[in-house]
């Protein structure tokens, strides 16, 4: 009993520091790592969209959006949340990482060899 109450305080936890993730990054979530072939585990993750989906961080790589997805006018487009949306990241090549959410939004980025920034801030 008292091993199901550690686990549900944990998960608590969990679900209560998930929104306060610097932009990109999953909070608490299990760091991934990828394996020969580039790929890694789906690990839930925050995708920062308040300027559009455009670009992120993994894993420690700064990854850009292969087709970027906005509104027109800098926002995420219609049917994304607004400032992050809830989801899985997972790398599925040496180079490239996958964006998956509940609400069936698909995202391919490509690692920016050598990146230590984002090529486009995204300035609140």
């Amino acid at each position: 009993m008292r091993r199901d109450s550690a686990l549900v305080t944990a998960v608590v936890m969990l679900l209560a520091t998930a929104g306060c993730a610097p932009s990109g990054e999953s909070a608490g979530a299990p760091a991934a790592t990828a394996g020969q072939g580039g790929t890694s585990e789906a690990v839930t993750f925050s995708l920062r969209t308040h300027c559009g989906i455009d670009e992120t961080t993994f894993e420690g790589r700064y990854y850009e959006a292969l087709k970027p997805l906005s509104d027109g006018q800098g926002n995420p487009p219609a049917g994304w949340s607004n400032p992050n949306q809830i989801g899985t990241m997972q790398a599925v090549s040496a180079t490239e990482a996958e964006f998956r959410d509940a609400a069936g939004h698909v995202v391919l980025f490509r690692v920016r060899p050598q990146a230590t920034a984002f090529a486009r801030p995204c300035l609140d």
